[in-house]
């Protein structure tokens, strides 16, 4: 087993999304073998992936919640073969504190929390007792519900209140302080307009003290700006730029290697907007 640490500091990162699921809005159902999740962890990799997130449970809009046990069954077996046979950081995505838990024996470094710690009482003192990295992610209800109510009063104060207490709730338990990142959670219970409105106010979320992690790899924001079913990539990668210019630390993306193209430009440009 090999348990490989991050430098958030050397980011911008680029978090390469691997869904083990048969009903993931992108890319359900491409992965769900061992094989297959080898195979494109190795693509990652040679892509210069910094971080790869591994999930079981889709947690699109409306989608059903599956067993502990299923997830477990996912997950477990590639997270297990990852840290046998590569050298790259990994993240389990869930929302469960045993999965998380079992994530984390098998060599993952991070969880990354949809619910923000809000869902399972027990996912906080998981991180703790592994000093595991916790992205910790806002969010309005579960993925069933989330799209039902998207009314806000404040949208970046009432998520910025959210994920401070979430924050509150880490360190009750002990969670390193330097192992916190946050995501304002970018299609979860937004609607489009309000996911413009927190890329074009990341550093609201900066305010915090902690990194910021931003996804929107190929999501509804961009899908529902289109007529037909066009390729979602370029837009993915505009909005990510604009993420990371904006101050993102952290992208969670589908295509490793065309944003990891991005990189070398931004940090020249954010160089001069700060020299």
């Amino acid at each position: 087993m090999r348990r490989v640490d991050i430098n958030i500091k050397n980011g911008p990162l680029v978090m390469g999304i691997l869904n083990v699921t048969p009903d993931s809005f992108y890319d359900g159902g491409k992965y769900n073998t061992i094989d297959a999740a080898l195979y494109h962890v190795k693509e990652m990799i040679n892509d210069g992936v910094d971080i790869i997130d591994i999930g079981g449970e889709s947690t699109r809009p409306g989608a059903a919640e599956i067993s502990l046990e299923e997830e477990i069954d996912r997950v477990c077996p590639v997270i297990e073969k990852i840290t046998q046979e590569f050298d790259v950081p990994v993240s389990i995505d869930t929302r469960k504190s045993k999965v998380a838990d079992e994530a984390l024996k098998l060599g993952a470094i991070m969880v990354n929390d949809i619910s923000g710690l809000q869902g399972d009482p027990e996912m906080p003192a998981t991180v703790a007792r592994h000093n595991a990295y916790c992205v910790i992610m806002h969010i309005r209800g579960t993925p069933q519900t989330m799209q039902l109510n998207t009314e806000y009063n404040d949208l970046l104060s009432e998520i910025v209140s959210f994920l401070y207490e979430s924050i509150g709730i880490a360190k009750k338990a002990n969670v390193a302080d330097d192992k916190i990142i946050v995501d304002p959670g970018i299609g979860f219970g937004k609607s489009l307009e309000q996911n413009y409105i927190i890329l074009n106010n990341i550093k609201s979320f900066k305010n915090l003290g902690y990194p910021v992690l931003i996804g929107l790899s190929r999501k509804s924001l961009i899908g529902r700006l289109y007529n037909t079913a066009e390729d979602r990539l370029p837009a993915t990668i505009a909005l990510n730029a604009i993420a990371l210019y904006n101050g993102a630390d952290i992208i969670r993306v589908h295509d490793v290697k065309e944003h990891k193209l991005i990189l070398k430009p931004l940090k020249m440009l954010l160089q001069v907007a700060n020299s």
